[in-house]
């Protein structure tokens, strides 16, 4: 009987010894590592009242910034939390941190602003009167290769996706229990990550990522009405379209996910991973990606490459 394998995550990264001695972004400043902290009155801390974003760093150039900061602006005004900078401030504090940490790529910034400090421990947002709290982490981060090799197990969990009104999967935000309990769950199964299932029972996102599959050679996702919709999904579905890969947003069931040739998952750090099982159930040859993910891969990477020579072009 082999050994079961050592579970693994889609944000797993080749130790960089340079990390330990990281310069952090903090409200303005470069602050050493061991020295960033924030306030325990912080709303972040102390309710999960924030915004984040994940953006990678490829030759020197924040791959698809703007659509980031598109989905940051947005996810701030629709909760009424003012960042107290503009884009291009930003974007050259993202810079100077990189900079700072003689990073040029293979580095991976978590953006992150809260309300701020509260004056008293309770949860109202009027009790935030000092502005915003902003946080840039820059690491070296590399993908281990045995995401690639190994792909991802994932195994479904009870707990669901919610419904906008309760609170919307499209906000990127601090308060993230939900994603951590779907993660406990798959651990608890025996698996690396969680697939979850919207309100309805049909097939949603895992609790990190974006979740695809193939079937006879169309690329399915969820429709995105409770999932975050992705940057790297959205580059997904628009390359497929350029391309001549069938590729298709709409609800689909464990059944659809059990019989899929291929499987993977988009995000920031790791583009595109694949799924090696679903609930103990093989996806295709059950290790490494298929044919079309493959494509896809080549594809994305393609496209970063133009897009970070065209932002070099023109200083944009």
């Amino acid at each position: 009987m082999m050994p079961p394998l050592e579970s693994h995550s889609t944000h797993d990264a080749e130790d960089d010894p340079r990390n330990a001695s990281l310069q952090i972004f903090l409200n303005g400043s470069l602050v050493p590592r061991e020295e960033a902290r924030v306030s325990v009155y912080d709303s972040g801390f102390m309710l999960g009242d924030g915004m984040w974003e994940g953006l990678r760093m490829y030759d020197g150039v924040w791959a698809f910034f703007d659509a980031h900061m598109d989905r940051l602006f947005d996810s701030c005004k629709a909760v009424s939390l003012e960042i107290g900078m503009s884009r291009d401030e930003i974007r050259r504090a993202l810079d100077a941190t990189a900079a700072a940490n003689g990073m040029t790529t293979d580095a991976h910034c978590r953006f992150m602003v809260t309300r701020g400090v509260k004056a008293k421990p309770f949860q109202h947002p009027g009790l935030s009167r000092s502005g915003p709290t902003v946080v840039a982490i820059v690491e070296h981060s590399k993908p281990v290769d045995s995401l690639q090799s190994r792909g991802i197990r994932l195994a479904t969990v009870p707990q669901v996706r919610g419904l906008p009104m309760s609170q919307d999967a499209k906000y990127n935000s601090h308060s993230k229990l939900n994603c951590v309990i779907a993660c406990l769950q798959a651990e608890q199964a025996g698996a690396d990550e969680a697939l979850m299932l919207d309100p309805h029972g049909f097939v949603n996102t895992t609790n990190a990522c974006n979740f695809f599959i193939v079937r006879r050679g169309e690329v399915w996702t969820s429709t995105g009405d409770y999932c975050m919709n992705g940057v790297t999904r959205q580059k997904v579905i628009d390359l497929c379209h350029a391309n001549g890969i069938p590729v298709r947003e709409k609800n689909f069931s464990l059944y659809e996910a059990y019989g899929a040739e291929e499987a993977f998952l988009t995000g920031t750090f790791g583009a595109q991973t694949p799924v090696a099982e679903i609930d103990g159930k093989p996806v295709g040859e059950g290790i490494g990606a298929g044919p079309v993910t493959c494509r896809i891969r080549a594809l994305y990477k393609d496209l970063v490459a133009r897009h970070v020579a065209e932002i070099k072009a023109t200083g944009t």
